[in-house]
């Protein structure tokens, strides 16, 4: 990453800054956030001036926070990563356009309606206008006390509960610090979104990348919706195995061929048996047939080369569909479809035409209408009166895929639905997505092979249709023939002048309303897009594609994609993969991988998991400047562990926010009612330039981290030099900086100005880590935001230091801590004087340059002398008796 100040880093101002305001008696951290975001709202610290051409232009694709109840601290962690790179590009020049944007409409936000108001949807009911839920959010109404609505109020309430929700993220973001301009804010579920999302999906479908098929698809018989791969979990799930004779009349084959299987219900829709093509064990049975057990129907042995010779038997029965290796089989070998297990989970009632005679009965009398688990009890007992079931069922393991958000393992069922192409069965597109892939820039780079393995395994085009009701409805509608059959192969699609559009609402163009579902008339598609399919467009919708071409011109490509690592595959596949075939190029130029947090036990925090903390305690606990640093401190794509009962990070970032007050005000105290001048030229004198110098160093390291998006050694280079400042350079400066002694002139004005000038670059270096704390001190003596100043710059620094020896202000602040441990061992004040004293170090002569500061806070009332010593130590005598009192 190589971006910097459209106008580079201005120099240090010489000129006189604002007299010091009232610096409080005891500043505190406490109250600073509600203070500052009111203020930074005020003054609309954060806006995005649009003017800005896109060279000045920094724009970010805000992650959209499903909105679903409550964010937890694993979003603070996240979107604090955002966030820094926000306030840091500010503070280098750029204009940032830092929209916020909310993921409010699918799944997870149906299921929360559904429980805090008490209500399930049904789309044949009519619509309520004075309906009153029964639940108000105080305690979840189990699923049988749910009362249904239509669909038209079940989205009203939806919209209702998602507003209250945003209020209550957009409350705690403020709080946090994050530097959003709140005049760009986003959901998926609104008019723009929809606009947006159903204007592609009709380019996508123009262009043939989008189109729709009867198809086997994973289906979740809970939510009664269809799932695409990227959505898939595998989880262990008990299970038995069964070891199930076929019947075979090739001799060279023998009577029984002998599969192994968990799922013996399926055994009436097996199409094959399926073996290795090198098995010998099975060679002289390829191209033959054998009989199902139970059913009798004739199905072929074949060879595949994704059947696995060493498990089980080595052969197995392909079924249609028991999971996605019996899909693959079933294109790759163009078996016959023979699907019995409907949407609701349960075996079909009517017969299937294939089956006849004695299987017919069996199918009709123990199989129709059950679930998949009683079914296979069924099955299983069946097989053990037949004798077709060699052995008793042995308990297993298996792995199952479900829903992430589902309780059951998935089914496998031939449905309509919506697909965008995405390279799982198109080489060339595949290709051209590892291309995009690689100009991508990630960070941390490592997280590119994520990307890589999942286009590599895609093994199938993307299902962008979901049979719910919160979500962007498909811009289509159907005719209906006059036999009452809707005629899916001829949709009826609207003009993009027309967007957005809700079919189930409106009639097809050219029809009237009156003439829904009846025929010679229309039907409206039912189905909703996937949220990813609306959440891939999220540069597009928040740029104003469609409806701000000169905004669209100023961020869009945008410049960064900051997210999590676990969507990867979803969102940022997703997005990439839209930009690619609407625009032809990447939708940013970098993306920001953070890692998870995890709890004690190096689990992720999820809802789902239940093991989350709310974030608004830490904060009113600890404040935001600390929980930021708490952030801050793990690096992108790196996991963290955080334990609320011991939240040490935390804790150290708090101490480090109040020490910033208070050394900060002792740096400003010498400045008295006069104005402060930060001037480079009054620093003459040897310490007071090496910090100088040092501090200099500490601006190229830390810029060349944030430009490569390592915020953590930007702040471990800055917080290890501010607590040198701290410890040691503000005490060895002290009695300088107050005039004491017989410092002359020149000395005091340079410890002064080394202290305006380094406080004013170190509010800068941490402006991004710690907003409240450096803005309030900020204001004490400066004009304006310090979010809005420059980014510090090392050339007026290491000019200032000049050939200063970096070395010195470790030596000084070595010596200086020899000279305090004598004292602290002898337990007596810090003000105790010394009488003689040799200091020894391994280079004395640096020491000889700080000679005056040693001997006024070391308190040496005798002679000081340097010597030559493998390590820094002390010789002399404290005069106990003469320790002032001052």
């Amino acid at each position: 990453m190589t971006t910097s100040s459209p106008a580079g880093p201005p120099p240090v101002p010489t000129e006189p800054i604002r007299p010091v305001a009232q610096v409080p008696d005891k500043p505190g951290v406490d109250g600073l956030e509600d203070r500052w975001a009111q203020s930074w709202a005020a003054q609309n610290t954060y806006a995005f001036d649009r003017s800005a051409t896109r060279e000045q232009v920094f724009s970010i694709d805000t992650p959209p926070p499903t909105v679903s109840g409550s964010l937890h601290i694993g979003h603070c962690f996240s979107y604090t990563h955002t966030d820094l790179v926000a306030r840091y590009q500010r503070m280098r020049g750029r204009e940032v356009f830092y929209p916020m944007g909310w993921d409010d409409n699918g799944l997870p936000t149906e299921r929360r309606v559904q429980n805090y108001y008490g209500v399930r949807c049904d789309p044949t009911l009519p619509y309520e206008e004075d309906f009153t839920p029964p639940g108000d959010g105080s305690k979840t109404i189990k699923p049988a006390d749910q009362v249904p609505v239509s669909r038209r109020k079940f989205v009203e309430l939806c919209l209702e509960l998602t507003a209250q929700d945003e209020q209550a993220y957009a409350h705690l973001w403020r709080h946090l610090g994050l530097s959003v301009d709140w005049s760009y804010q986003y959901q998926t579920i609104d008019a723009r979104a929809q606009k947006v999302a159903q204007t592609a999906f009709l380019r996508n479908l123009a262009r043939g990348e989008a189109y729709q098929a009867q198809a086997p698809g994973l289906w979740d018989t809970t939510f009664q919706t269809a799932v695409a791969q990227a959505e898939l979990e595998a989880r262990d799930y008990p299970g038995h195995m069964h070891k199930v004779a076929f019947h075979s009349d090739n001799p060279a084959g023998g009577e029984q061929v002998v599969i192994e299987t968990t799922r013996p219900e399926l055994l009436v829709s097996c199409v094959a048996l399926i073996a290795h093509p090198d098995d010998e064990r099975y060679a002289p049975l390829f191209g033959t047939t054998v009989r199902t057990p139970l059913f009798g129907v004739e199905v072929p042995v074949l060879a595949h080369p994704g059947a696995e010779m060493d498990k089980g038997t080595g052969i197995a029965m392909c079924c249609t569909f028991g999971d996605l290796t019996d899909v693959g089989w079933w294109r790759d070998l163009q078996l016959p479809t023979r699907s019995v297990i409907g949407r609701n989970g349960r075996l079909q009632g009517e017969t299937p035409a294939w089956v006849s005679g004695a299987g017919a009965a069996l199918y009709e009398s123990t199989l129709a209408g059950r679930t998949t688990f009683s079914a296979r009890a069924a099955t299983v007992e069946a097989l053990r009166d037949s004798g077709d079931l060699l052995a008793e069922p042995e308990a297993v393991q298996r792995m199952a895929n479900f829903f992430e958000k589902g309780d059951r393992p998935l089914e496998i069922v031939t449905s309509r639905q919506w697909y965008i192409r995405n390279g799982g069965r198109d080489e060339p597109l595949r290709s051209e997505l590892t291309a995009r892939g690689k100009e991508l820039q990630f960070h941390p780079d490592f997280m590119r092979v994520r990307y890589q393995n999942w286009v590599d395994g895609l093994s199938g085009d993307w299902l962008i249709s979901r049979q719910r009701f919160f979500g962007v409805p498909f811009p289509v509608w159907y005719p209906v023939h006059t036999d009452g059959e809707a005629d899916f192969t001829a949709p009826i699609l609207p003009d993009e002048a027309a967007l957005p559009v809700d079919p189930s609402a409106q009639p097809a163009p050219g029809y009237t309303e009156d003439q829904r579902g009846l025929p010679g008339g229309f039907v409206g598609d039912p189905d909703i897009m996937d949220t990813w399919a609306t959440s891939s467009l999220t540069p597009q919708i928040t740029g104003g594609w469609l409806d701000d071409e000169d905004l669209f011109a100023r961020v869009y490509p945008m410049d960064v994609r900051p997210q999590g690592q676990d969507i990867i595959r979803t969102w940022l596949f997703s997005t990439l993969l839209r930009s690619h075939l609407e625009h032809d190029r990447l939708p940013w130029k970098h993306t920001a991988i953070s890692g998870w947090i995890v709890d004690p036990d190096r689990k992720k925090m999820s809802k789902s998991k239940g093991n989350v903390v709310t974030p608004m305690g830490l904060l009113e606990q600890h404040g935001a400047d600390a929980v930021r640093y708490w952030a801050a401190s793990a690096r992108l794509g790196a996991d963290a562990a955080f334990d609320p009962q011991r939240p040490t990070q935390m804790k150290i970032g708090r101490r480090l926010a109040i020490k910033m007050l208070n050394a900060s005000k002792f740096a400003l105290s010498f400045a008295g009612d006069e104005p402060v001048r930060l001037d480079p030229a009054s620093v003459t004198e040897p310490l007071d330039r090496s910090v100088l110098a040092n501090l200099a160093r500490v601006v190229e390291q830390a810029t060349a981290a944030m430009e490569a998006y390592d915020h953590t050694r930007a702040l471990e280079v800055t917080e290890s030099f501010f607590w040198t400042f701290c410890d040691d350079y503000l005490e060895l400066v002290k009695e300088r900086a107050y005039g004491g002694g017989d410092a002359p002139a020149a000395a005091v004005a340079s410890a002064r100005a080394t202290l305006y000038l380094g406080l004013d670059v170190l509010l800068r270096l941490f402006a991004p880590v710690l907003p409240f704390a450096t803005e309030e001190v900020w204001s004490w003596w400066r004009e304006g935001s310090v979010h809005r100043a420059a980014w510090p710059s090392a050339e007026p620094l290491r000019a200032a230091g000049g050939d200063a020896d970096l070395d010195l202000l470790d030596a000084s602040g070595a010596a200086l801590s020899a000279l305090r441990k004598v004292k602290s061992t002898a337990k007596v004040s810090q003000r105790t004087p010394f009488g003689d004293v040799e200091l020894t170090a391994p280079d004395p002569a640096l020491l000889e340059q700080v000679r005056g500061d040693l001997r006024a806070t070391g308190v040496v009332g005798g002679e000081l002398t340097f010597a030559v010593g493998d390590e820094v130590a002390v010789r002399g005598d404290l005069q106990i008796e003469d320790t002032p009192t001052r």
